[in-house]
C-alpha cells in the first residue's frame, strides 16, 4: 500500500494546518480541503490528489525523458538539462474530470468526488514545443503520446498511464513539462520530478511522473484514451473523450451550514473558470429561502456578482456578491458562471454513465438567525 502523503500546510499567524479529505487510501485519492480553496492560488500541499496505481519510485537524479516515435531525431534528456531550458510560468485551474460525480443521481461508479477535486496552481516548466522542435516531428504525425512512470492492471491487462494530445495542442506554447508548483519543486504526489500540464483541459491530460513522449501517425488507442475517460450516455453509447474544462463556479464563503445574522451584510465569494483559455464573462448569485420552494426549474432572481481582474487565461476568477438577508430560516445560496462563448452552468448536469464534466450551479446551505 502507498502511504498517504503528509499534506499539512501552515497558514496565517497561528500556523494552523489542514489536510485533504481522503476518499480512497490505496491508491491514495483526496479532495482539496475547503479552507485551501479561498485564495487565488491553492497551496500545493493541499491540492487534491488523483492516483490510479500508486506513486512510482522516481527522483530528479536518475530521471530521464525519452522523446521518440515519428521524429527525425530521437533523444533523451535528464533533469538538469531540462531545467536549463526556457521556462514559462502560468496559473492553471487543475480539475479532475470526475469532480462533482457524487452529486449525480444515481451516483456513477468511480472515485466519489464532491466539489473539491479542483484547485488553481502556479506551474513553471518548459514548453513542450522546445523538445518537439529539437526532435523534428514527422509531418505525418497527428498526435503525441505522453507516458507516465506509473503502471498497473486495468481489467486484467498491465498498462502504463498514457494519454495523447492532438499535435497542435501538444505544440501549443502553454503546454508545459512542469517542474515546479507555486515556486517550489513538484511533490511526489503531484508528479515529481516532471509532469505534463495542459492548461484548459481536465487534469487527466496532465500526465504525472512523465518518462516518455512519442509522436504517432495514427490516433492513439491506449486504455486511458480510448476506453477510459470517455463521456458515455445512460444507454452505454460513447460520446467522445473528456477534453476541455466546462464552465463552472465554486462558492467558498460562507461555509456550508454557517449561521448568518438577519439584516447584516454577508459577502458571498467564490471562484469561476472555464476551459480552453476562454474567460469567464459573468457570475450570478441567488439566495433561495426555503419558502421559495426547491424546484430548480423555478429559480429566479439572479443577481450579477462583481468579478476580480483575471490572473491569466487559465486561472480561475474570483467573484463576490454582497447579500443582506431579511428573513430568518434556511437558505440555499446558488452561483452560476457564464463564459465568453455564452456557455452557462446548467441547473442540472445531464447524467452520464461515468460521472464526468459535472458542472451544475454551485450551492451552499446556510441558516439566517
Amino acid at each position: 500500500m502507498t502511504a498517504a502523503p503528509d499534506f499539512r500546510v501552515a497558514r496565517g499567524p497561528g500556523a494552523t494546518a489542514w489536510a485533504p479529505e481522503t476518499l480512497t487510501a490505496d491508491p491514495y485519492n483526496a479532495q482539496t480541503p475547503a479552507a485551501a480553496l479561498t485564495g487565488p492560488v491553492t497551496p500545493a500541499a493541499a491540492l487534491f490528489v488523483r492516483d490510479h496505481f500508486g506513486i512510482p519510485p522516481t527522483g530528479p537524479g536518475p530521471w530521464r525523458l525519452r522523446v521518440g516515435g515519428a521524429v527525425a531525431t530521437a533523444f533523451s534528456i535528464g533533469h538538469e538539462e531540462l531545467l536549463a531550458l526556457e521556462h514559462r510560468e502560468l496559473d492553471v485551474v487543475v480539475e479532475c474530470a470526475g469532480n462533482g460525480r457524487s452529486l449525480m443521481r444515481p451516483a456513477p461508479p468511480g472515485v466519489p468526488w464532491g466539489q473539491r477535486a479542483v484547485g488553481c496552481t502556479r506551474f513553471a516548466g518548459v514548453p513542450f514545443h522546445v523538445l518537439a522542435d529539437r526532435a523534428g516531428i514527422d509531418p505525418e504525425a497527428v498526435e503525441v503520446v505522453f507516458t507516465g512512470a506509473d503502471r498497473g492492471s486495468v481489467r486484467g491487462r498491465p498498462t502504463p498511464f498514457e494519454r495523447s494530445l492532438p499535435l497542435a495542442v501538444a505544440r501549443h506554447p502553454d503546454t508545459l513539462l512542469a517542474t515546479r508548483m507555486n515556486g517550489e519543486p513538484l511533490t511526489p504526489g503531484h508528479g515529481a520530478p516532471v509532469r505534463l500540464v495542459v492548461p484548459g483541459r481536465y487534469a487527466v491530460a496532465d500526465v504525472k511522473w512523465l518518462v516518455g513522449v512519442r509522436a504517432v501517425t495514427a490516433p492513439f488507442g491506449g486504455v486511458f484514451q480510448a476506453e477510459e475517460y470517455l463521456y458515455v450516455t445512460p444507454h452505454g453509447t460513447p460520446e467522445g473523450p473528456v477534453t476541455t474544462l466546462r464552465v463552472k463556479s465554486l462558492i467558498t464563503e460562507p461555509a456550508p451550514d454557517e449561521d448568518l445574522r438577519r439584516g447584516h451584510e454577508t459577502l458571498v465569494r467564490g471562484h469561476a473558470w472555464s476551459g480552453g483559455g476562454v474567460p469567464v464573462h459573468k457570475v450570478e448569485v441567488r439566495a433561495e429561502h426555503e419558502d421559495d420552494g426547491r424546484d430548480p426549474d423555478r429559480v429566479r432572481g439572479w443577481h450579477e456578482a462583481a468579478l476580480d481582474p483575471p490572473a491569466g487565461p487559465y486561472a480561475w476568477r474570483g467573484w463576490s456578491y454582497r447579500w443582506t438577508p431579511q428573513q430568518p430560516g434556511p437558505y440555499r445560496l446558488l452561483s452560476r458562471a457564464t463564459d465568453a462563448r455564452g456557455e452557462t452552468q446548467p441547473l442540472r448536469t445531464p447524467w452520464n454513465a461515468r460521472g464526468y464534466g459535472c458542472n451544475p450551479v454551485a450551492s451552499v446551505e446556510v441558516v439566517v438567525v
